[in-house]
């Protein structure tokens, strides 16, 4: 099959054009610099030069293909305003996608995020969030979703709260960026919530089976690790950068602050069972391990 994907060159979206590449399938991938086309011809894989914002481009690059992945996301949480222009600007970007593909029974894989559900682990069937500071992001989700009505074999690939790869990622890497920065490994309130993770090479797995399997208008959970308290997570950043670990202001956290007081657990054994996703690498407490100070 041949696939495009946005985002093909971060830390998740280059472990997907490699999974897709080893299994068969051609990739044509978004490149919005040399650099990162660069990247893409380097890994084997097609650039299509343009933005997440140019939205010609990413209809003529869905086009092209026989399916759409998409990972693209400005990571910018500086402030509430640059976090919104980003969920913005990822919601056009998803429509656009998404009216090329009408009537075409190709498959859509978007990414979203696994919902926090009080008092458990949230699972395949819970809805993500509307409301709050990413909740344009849940609605463009849900939007995709119900292109299952209109000729499209959309999917949604749920991340946890941290994808990583030797030591970075997610907001595990967050944290570590801020205990670099301030010079304490910090964690809001007592440090109990809990956040799931996931390997990026076992994510990518999941977002090839989804690409090939998945019915539409369906969710699929990319979780290796139910959930490890932030505490710890903590406790492991403040040992490899040698810094002192002690709870911290959620204002530390600038506009995600809310979100990582959170406790989010999330279950992937429908998931496991319905595609026989099997993650496989390396768990977040044993990844961050390769932190260096």
């Amino acid at each position: 099959m041949r696939v495009f994907v946005t985002g093909g060159t971060g830390l998740i979206g280059s472990a997907v054009v490699a999974e897709l590449l080893d299994n068969g399938h051609t990739v044509l991938a978004l490149a919005r610099s040399d650099a990162s086309a660069q990247a893409v011809e380097a890994a084997g894989a097609e650039p299509l030069r343009g933005a997440l914002a140019d939205l010609d481009t990413l209809r003529a690059g869905a086009a092209r293909a026989e399916g759409v992945i998409h990972l693209a996301f400005h990571h910018d949480f500086s402030s509430p305003d640059t976090l919104a222009k980003s969920v913005a600007e990822e919601g056009a970007a998803l429509a656009a996608l998404g009216e090329e593909l009408v009537g075409s029974d190709r498959p859509f894989v978007t990414v979203a995020g696994t919902p926090a559900v009080p008092g458990r682990a949230s699972v395949e069937s819970d809805p993500v969030p509307t409301e709050g500071p990413v909740g344009g992001r849940g609605r463009a989700v849900a939007s995709v979703l119900g292109l299952s009505s209109r000729g499209v074999r959309s999917s949604a690939v749920r991340l946890p709260r941290t994808v990583h790869n030797q030591g970075s990622g997610g907001f595990a890497g967050l944290l570590t960026d801020i205990a670099r920065r301030t010079g304490v490994s910090g964690y809001p309130g007592d440090g109990a919530q809990r956040w799931p993770a996931a390997h990026a090479l076992d994510t990518a797995v999941l977002f090839r089976l989804a690409l090939e399997q998945a019915e539409a208008g369906t969710s699929w959970h990319a979780v290796a690790d139910e959930g490890d308290s932030v505490r710890d997570i903590a406790t492991v950043i403040g040992r490899r950068l040698d810094l002192p670990v002690e709870s911290v202001p959620a204002e530390t956290f600038g506009p995600l602050g809310q979100i990582f007081a959170s406790d989010q657990p999330s279950s992937s054994a429908y998931t496991r069972q319905a595609l026989g996703w099997e993650p496989k690498h390396p768990s977040l407490l044993e990844d961050l391990e390769n932190i260096q100070p």
